[in-house]
């Protein structure tokens, strides 16, 4: 799922997997498999840069945060000294 703004100010989430078309006519139309048509105020590379990030995060697999303020959240967060293969070390 990715945020991109419409024209009227308000946010959208969109299913990056249903993204059939990207265009720029002059403003950026994103296009889904189910027809429905989304104009947006980001440019063309910024939709595809997100779709792709996105992407990118869903196959890296469970455990993967969206940025580095979750990262240091969770590392706050964890209890007991954690060893290199990533589990945590039983005191």
């Amino acid at each position: 799922m990715i945020f991109l703004t419409r024209f009227d100010g308000t946010e959208v989430v969109v299913n990056s997997d249903l993204i059939l078309t990207v265009e720029k006519t002059p403003d950026t139309v994103v296009t889904l498999t189910t027809g429905d048509r989304i104009m947006v105020k980001e440019p063309i590379e910024e939709v595809v840069e997100r779709a792709a990030a996105y992407r990118h995060r869903v196959l890296q697999g469970p455990g993967v945060r969206a940025d580095q303020q979750d990262i240091a959240a969770s590392l706050g967060a964890a209890s007991g000294p954690i060893v290199a293969s990533g589990a945590r070390k039983d005191s």
